[in-house]
Order: C-alpha cells, then sequence, then structure tokens
C-alpha cells in the first residue's frame, strides 16, 4: 500500500519540530517539512484576524499531500488556507492552541494542561514527540568513551524563554544542587544543551564542575539519546515541557529544575501539577530517590486514534 504524504509547517523550533515528525512518522507518512515565513507585516497580526489568504505567507506550497500537520502562531494561517483549498481530500491536524475557531482544523491535539475543550480537540498528557525506544538503543554507547561511573544523571538544558530568563544564579543554584545531590554522592554527570541553550550557560558548567563530568557543548542529537538511555536519573530544567515529556518515555526518575519565573506561569504550573499526579516528576531539591511510573507514550495513543478516522477521507 502506498504511504500517505504529509505536509508539515512549522516555525522551525526544536518542540515544534519534534512533535509534527513524531506524529508523522507515528503515522507512517511519507512527509516534507515546511519552515513557515510570514509576510514581515503579518508576523505582527494575530492568526484570529488575519486574512485566510496565501499572500499572508511567502512559502509556494505545490507539493502534493493528504494530511497537514501544523504547529505554532506562524502556520495556523497556511494551514487553514489549504484545508479551505482542498476540504475533505485533505486532513488539517494542529498541534497547540491555535488561538482561532477549533472548526478551521480536522483535529487539535492540545496538552491536557491548556485546558482545550471541543468536540475535535485530542488531549495530551504533555507534549507528543519524535523520540521512539529504538533510537535510544541504538545510541546507548554513543557516549561509552567517555563514562567513568556506574551511576549516572544527565542534566537537560533548555534555555531562556518569556518565563525564564537564566539568571546566572539561578543556574549556579542548579548546578549547586546537581554537585551536592548526585556528583558528591559517586554520580557521573552528563550535561546536555538544547538549541535554546546560551552558549555562556556551557562555559559556566565547564568551569564549575571537574573534568570528570561529560559536558557535550554543542547540539548533539545522539548524545541527547544516548544520556536518555543509560542515565540512571534525569533533571530537566523547568522552561521545556517538551523535553520533560520527551524524558518521560524512560520509565526513569525525572527531576524537575525550578527557576524563579518572571511572569506567571500558570501553563508550566498545570503540566507540573499533572506530572507530579502521574509520579512522573519531583522538583530538584536536595534528596535522590528512585521511583517508577508507566513509560509515557502518548504520541503513539493519539496515532493510532487518528489513524482510525482517516477512513472518512476521500484521499484519491
Amino acid at each position: 500500500m502506498t504511504k500517505l504524504k504529509g505536509l508539515l509547517l512549522t516555525e522551525g523550533m526544536h518542540g515544534m519540530i519534534s512533535q509534527v515528525e513524531g506524529l508523522a512518522k507515528a503515522l507512517d507518512l511519507d512527509f516534507t517539512h515546511e519552515k513557515i515565513e510570514l509576510s514581515s507585516f503579518w508576523k505582527l497580526i494575530p492568526p484570529s484576524i488575519t486574512p485566510v489568504k496565501d499572500f499572508v505567507f511567502k512559502n509556494k506550497i505545490d507539493q502534493n499531500f493528504n494530511i497537514v500537520i501544523s504547529c505554532g502562531r506562524k502556520s495556523v494561517i497556511p494551514s487553514i488556507f489549504l484545508k479551505k483549498k482542498f476540504g475533505n481530500k485533505i486532513m488539517n491536524i494542529h498541534i497547540q492552541d491555535p488561538k482561532v475557531s477549533l472548526s478551521n482544523f480536522d483535529y487539535i491535539i492540545a496538552p491536557q494542561h491548556d485546558g482545550l475543550i471541543g468536540s475535535n480537540v485530542i488531549t495530551s498528557k504533555g507534549a507528543i514527540h519524535y523520540l521512539r525506544h529504538k533510537e535510544l538503543d541504538e545510541n546507548e554507547h554513543y557516549l561509552k568513551d567517555r563514562i567513568k561511573k556506574d551511576k549516572l544523571v544527565a542534566l537537560i538544558v533548555g534555555g531562556p524563554n518569556k518565563y525564564y530568563n537564566y539568571d546566572k544564579l539561578e543556574i549556579e543554584n542548579i548546578f549547586a544542587k546537581i554537585e551536592k545531590n548526585f556528583i558528591q554522592n559517586g554520580f557521573q554527570l552528563i550535561l546536555i544543551p538544547s538549541m535554546r541553550t546560551p552558549k555562556n550557560i556551557v562555559e559556566i558548567a565547564k568551569n564549575y564542575f571537574d573534568k570528570n563530568q561529560i559536558i557535550i557543548d554543542t547540539v548533539d542529537k545522539k548524545a541527547y539519546l544516548s544520556s536518555l538511555k543509560i542515565a540512571d536519573h534525569i533533571v530537566v530544567t523547568c522552561d521545556s515541557t517538551s523535553m520533560i515529556s520527551e524524558s518521560a518515555m524512560t520509565g526513569k526518575p525525572i527531576y524537575v529544575a525550578q527557576m524563579k519565573p518572571i511572569k506567571s506561569n500558570y501553563r508550566f504550573k498545570k503540566f507540573f501539577e499533572l506530572f507530579k499526579s502521574m509520579k512522573i516528576i519531583k522538583d530538584l531539591d536536595n534528596t535522590v530517590e528512585d521511583w517508577s511510573y508507566d513509560k509515557l507514550n502518548e504520541t503513539d495513543r493519539i496515532s493510532s486514534y487518528i489513524k482510525e478516522q482517516l477512513t472518512k477521507y476521500d484521499f484519491s
């Protein structure tokens, strides 16, 4: 059977790419990825008052596709435009709250902590993502030559956003807890930066920790996958619900390194409350504990439901 074709629309950020590609892979689509560029004026205008016209975005979309999967504010109007153009010959799925009428999409996938309600809304516990256990297994030995201890802790670092500014004192406080809780108790650290991690944070880490710790200083997907596979405990900074969700596929103890928010972080709080209630996370404090939980696999659960709905569409 010929694979269905997917068109992925995002702004190009890791968290968005992880979600759209994760769903596309789970649906077994033959997909292409389009990084959306809005015309300069329309970058400033909310989607709710933006006309559904092709002059709003610069992309010339001419490939064949059956399913559009979009994520992020910039991709909202292109997805609606394509749905209006092709109707029931395509399915359009938007990930996250689009901030427009939900009826513009066949399905919306939104985190449970967002509180979005609608007949076409599929809620997820945390963010869906692209990671698969096979990838973790394939990269298990990537960091092997640098491992010196039997016990490992991975610190997955995000970066500043409109809620957290990554103040140096906050970062050093997190590093101090890692030192006291883990390194002084026989753990070796693997620090993994993300695309949003400022270079100075990596340099602070190199100066703060001794030479026996593993500080990855570039964005290295293989190191990320390897660390998730081999770490006994995982610590993730509080700014990234997507990386916390990705870590939850392991079933391993996850500590969240909290920072003081610079504005109301209500959605983050709801996310943390949900994951704490599911016994997935605890706040990074002054103790190290072992616990387990059911590995989170929302991508496969949601994709299975969507596969059942595909019979309603005329993809001929």
